[in-house]
């Protein structure tokens, strides 16, 4: 039997899966809690921004944070669906380590009648943050 859970995460990775750009970088829906979502891409050589050091672009690590921030959104339990990025701000604390899984674990900790507050961390395989990020994001139809 499946749990109300399950069905969150099933929505969420329909949601993936309709950005484009989020199923071209490989991005993976690892959890989904009300308000909380967790996603993660491997390692690929592809999105590679220093080829000699190997170290992931930025933009792939700026991708995955918007995306589980807006997934936060989208299964906040005030919510009723769809949202866009209104703003956005990514501090960089070190570069993510090459060979690496990323993941970004993110959380929407307000919803007010049309916008959503959202902050997130990205890490490698390594406790020490990647990157954190806020934002703030549309909200369609607040329960």
């Amino acid at each position: 039997m499946a749990t109300a859970n399950d069905n969150k995460t099933a929505i969420a990775k329909q949601f993936i899966a309709a950005i484009p750009h989020s199923k071209a970088l490989g991005m993976k829906v690892d959890l989904v809690e009300a308000g909380r979502a967790e996603l993660s891409l491997d390692y690929d050589p592809r999105f590679v921004g220093d080829p000699e050091s190997g170290v992931l672009h930025g933009g792939v690590v700026t991708a995955l944070l918007d995306t589980a921030m807006g997934t936060a959104v989208v299964n906040h339990p005030q919510s009723n669906g769809g949202t866009a990025t209104i703003d956005l701000r990514i501090d960089y604390m070190r570069p993510a380590t090459p060979q690496q899984t990323i993941t970004a674990k993110a959380e929407c900790y307000r919803v007010t009648r049309s916008v959503a507050f959202v902050r997130a961390t990205a890490y490698d395989e390594s406790d020490d943050p990647v990157a954190s990020a806020t934002g703030a994001f549309t909200v369609e139809g607040v329960k």
